[in-house]
Parts: C-alpha cells; structure tokens; sequence
C-alpha cells in the first residue's frame, strides 16, 4: 500500500480489538503502525520482564490484527519493520518514517498513557502540521474530562468519595441507591496475616510457557538489552486476550474468595498468593475493567465467594484504577515534579540488584526482578516506604518503579508512587505519609525471621534500618505529623522518647543514611 486513508498508530498498552483507534477501519485502504522502540525500554533502565512482556503481547496483538485481514506494519526492535532504518530510536522517528512512506490523509490513536509520549507526538505533530487525531480512551470507565468535572467538586480528592460516586453510576454492588448489606468499604477485613506456619495450598497462578513468539522476544531483549536488570529465565506471562481470560477466570474461581482477607499479607518464596496476576494484562488492555467486575461479583451472587473479598477487589479495579488515571491526567506534569519534602538521595544501588541484609527488600526486590511482579503492599510498603523514609529522591524511586514491573504504565505507576508511596505530592489524594517500622513487616510476613537486623530495635548494631527510619521520620516530621488527625496518635509516641535518646536516634539514622548501599 503505498498512500492509506488512516495511518492507525497502536501503542503497547493499546491491545484491545474494540479500541477507539480501529472504531472506523478500512481494510483496503488504512495501516495499522506499530513498534518496538529503544526509547520506551531506555528513559528509564526498563527491567528485562517488563521489557519482554510489552513486546511479547504486542507481536500477538498484531497478528491477531492480521487474522481479521488488516493491514499491520509492525517494526520490531532491530528489524525496522519491512521499511525503514532498523535502529528507530523513538516512536516519533517511527512515525515520521511511516508517514514519509504511506502519506496518509489521517493519523489516528486512542489517547495514550503517558503524558511525556502525548507531549511528545502532539508536539511532533503540530510542528509538521500533520493531523494527528487521538482518540477518547474507552478501556477507562470514567473519561478524563468526566472525572475533571467531578473533581470540581471537592476540596480534596478522596477515593471513597469517587468510588461511591462510580458504584451509583454503574449500579455495580448496590442495592438501589445505597451499597450492598448497607456497607461501601470492607477493608477492616482485608487485613489479615498468615499464621504461623504460612499460607499453605495456595492454588496456582496462571503461569503460561513461552511459545515461538514470546521466545523470539526473548532473544531480541537478551540481544538489545543485555545491560538491563532483571531476568527472562520465569517469564511466563499471559500475553495474548485468551490467555489473559484463563488468567481471570483462574483468579475468580480459585483465589477471589481468600484474597479479601490475605491481600496485605507477604510471606518468603510466595510472590503470587491469592493475588489476581492480571494487573498486566488490564493495563496493555487485553482485558476490559468492566469484564473483570462482572465476572468478580458474579462469583460473589453466585454464593461463592464473600462479599468482604469482592468488595476489595472492585474497589481496586472501579476505584482506585479510575481515580489514580483521573489525578494522573488533572495534575501532570506537576505530579512529576512533586518533592514535598525535598528529599534528594540518591537510590540504594541494591534496588537493582536485590543484594542487602534486609531480608523483606532482598525477598522482595529479588521477587521483582526475577518475576517483573510484586503485590500492592510489597511495593507500599516495603520498597515504598523505605524510599520515602530514606529520603530518596522522587524521580529516583519514580523510575525505579516504571522500570521493573511488568504492569508499570505511567498514568498507573507514578500517582501511586508519587502519592501513596512517598507522599510526594504532600497528600493531593491521601491523608497521610504511608510509614511504618519494622514491627509492621514483621506482623505481616515471615521476612523478619533469620535477617540480621531486627524488628523491635531502633538503635545499635542489630537495629532494623526500616525501624530507625521510621523514628527518625517520626522525629523530623514530628510537628507536621502531629497537626494531621490521621498522623498524630502516630506521631505523639516520639514525644515520648528523652532527649538523649533522640540525640542517639539522629545519630543512628544519619549513620544510616550516610551509606544506604552498605544495608
């Protein structure tokens, strides 16, 4: 085809059939144009599971393009595609190229995820007077501007307030106007940790071997990525829309009924638990969030599971999904560049590697980096709040996080990161710093047992670095802290604490933080 109508553009977290950007498709006379690009992999030191993971699922999705006869120009990385320079550097270089070769009338997209790549090809665009035409999302349940009209209306934006708000409007758990049973939010029972002896005959997630595809992916990230972390060695990800619904289906059938009350907890060795594996999936789009929901409270009407597990999990995908992509789009790029505590440290060098004495950032970075995964309260709570109480730098851990995991898309990664993590944005969406000591790891998992540091001790040579940090932060923060409603019976324990003992505690944490790498 040497001159198209439309040249449809499809980035990597766009892989669903029913997206906007194919709404009007013309087999005979428009171009479906995607690629692997350098840039995406290198902005930030992008782990190789994440990296794989992306392209894997894009190569299926093309040629599940190619099934329903369409027209796909696909450049992969080092290839180039069938036209081209092989070493694109960014999607902007692919587009001008494809643009140069097919001459189309029309670019078309769905909005993308990430407002550094938005800026990018809307600049790029209104600079060739090229008309580029980006499309509203329809994957999200509630549309940017819908959730900057509601936003409007409230001082500070809370998730319970929207999620309420989206529970009404999709008649999802409710009965009539008010919630089922009478209750929005069961969390106080989502809390539970494992006994002793840990979880036992936890049924197994969906693991699905690499096919030639996936392999051939695998040998391009080792090629072109040699440098990067991580590894390839357990990727098995369900890259395809099919294998995705085996994902979900698996998740609903098997361990929706017990994640309500284990979801916050973490034990060594068990990176999935009763988790639902389908973060990755939903964020590239091979499942739709309204799928999901319908199948979770199925299970729940269905007398299969209760309703404290289901409510938890639609809270996640109505609710905090929604929300945290509606402030993403309302506050960038200030988001970005939020640092309320002007924290300015560099990243401890074994966030990359896993090589520390602390057992819960060893079992949990070395998680990440084997499986490009970690569940909700391993990355707020472990990784998180050590990055905050160790004053790293927010662009630091921001990358960090984009970086390694496998579900990591910008509109997702950085609000969580940037607002729930470190507190960054000085609680634009959240009424406190998240913190915690070491007692708190302890309580929810077995990372403390055996590690050479331990929970209860806030100084000396045995004193946990994450329990030292948390006094310390306690102690620094204390008059910002006290003044919080939700932060003070926290914060009046440090008031406590004698002056000597303060004076000792500073020592420590400077101690400490003066060699971050050393832990």
């Amino acid at each position: 085809m040497k001159k198209c109508r439309h040249l449809i553009f499809v980035l990597g977290d766009q892989l669903n059939l029913d997206s906007a950007a194919l709404a009007d498709i013309m087999p005979d006379r428009d171009v479906v144009l995607m690629a692997e690009v350098r840039e995406e992999s290198t902005h930030v030191w992008s782990a190789k599971p994440r990296t794989a993971f992306f392209f894997s699922a894009m190569r299926h999705f093309a040629e599940s393009l190619r099934a329903q006869q369409l027209t796909v120009d696909y450049r992969a990385i080092g290839k180039g595609g069938k036209h081209g320079d092989p070493n694109f550097a960014s999607l902007v270089d692919v587009l001008a190229d494809a643009i140069n070769q097919y001459k189309p009338e029309k670019i078309v997209m769905a909005e993308p995820g990430d407002w550094r790549i938005e800026r990018q090809l809307t600049a790029f665009a209104n600079s060739h007077k090229i008309n580029l035409v980006m499309r509203e999302d329809r994957h999200f349940m509630c549309s940017r501007a819908e959730f900057a009209e509601w936003a409007k209306g409230y001082k500070q934006l809370r998730l319970e307030y929207f999620y309420r708000t989206m529970r009404r409007r999709f008649s999802i758990m409710m009965d009539g106007n008010e919630p089922l049973q009478g209750r929005w939010n069961f969390d106080a029972a989502n809390r539970g940790a494992f006994p002793k002896g840990g979880p036992s005959g936890v049924p197994p997630t969906l693991r699905v071997p690499p096919d030639d595809i996936t392999a051939s992916v695998i040998v391009d990230v080792q090629k072109h990525f040699a440098d990067h972390p991580g590894s390839l060695e357990e990727f098995a990800w369900p890259v395809t829309r099919e294998d995705a619904l085996r994902a979900l289906r698996g998740f609903v059938a098997e361990r929706l009924a017990a994640f309500g009350q284990y979801q916050d907890a973490m034990w060594t060795n068990e990176p999935f638990l009763y988790h639902s594996h389908i973060s990755a999936a939903l964020n590239v789009k091979l499942l739709d969030p309204r799928e999901v929901i319908v199948a979770a409270v199925a299970a729940f009407d269905d007398g299969r599971v209760p309703i404290e597990a289901v409510e938890g999990f639609v809270r996640q995908v109505l609710g905090w999904r929604e929300f945290i992509r509606g402030v993403y789009w309302l506050d960038m790029p200030g988001m970005r560049e939020a640092n309320y505590f002007n924290h300015d440290r560099k990243l401890p060098k074994w966030y990359w590697t896993g090589n520390t004495q602390m057992n819960c950032m060893r079992d949990t970075i070395g998680q990440t980096l084997k499986y490009g995964y970690a569940h909700h309260i391993q990355r707020l709570m472990v990784t998180g709040i050590f990055g905050l109480m160790a004053e790293v730098a927010p662009t630091e851990i921001e990358d960090w996080y984009l970086a390694v995991y496998v579900d990591a898309v910008e509109w997702v990664e950085l609000p969580n990161v940037a607002g729930m993590a470190i507190y960054a944005n000085g609680g634009r969406f959240t009424s406190k710093p998240y913190i915690a000591s070491g007692q708190y790891i302890k309580r929810m998992s077995n990372y403390c047992s055996g590690c050479r540091y331990k929970p209860d001790v806030k100084m000396g040579p045995t004193a946990c670095p994450v329990t030292t940090l948390y006094w310390y932060f306690l102690d620094k923060h204390e008059k910002m802290l006290i003044s919080n409603p939700r932060a003070s019976l926290m914060a009046k324990n440090i008031t406590k604490m004698s002056r000597e003992d303060r004076v000792a505690l500073r020592a420590q944490a400077a101690a400490t933080l003066s060699d971050l790498d050393a832990l």
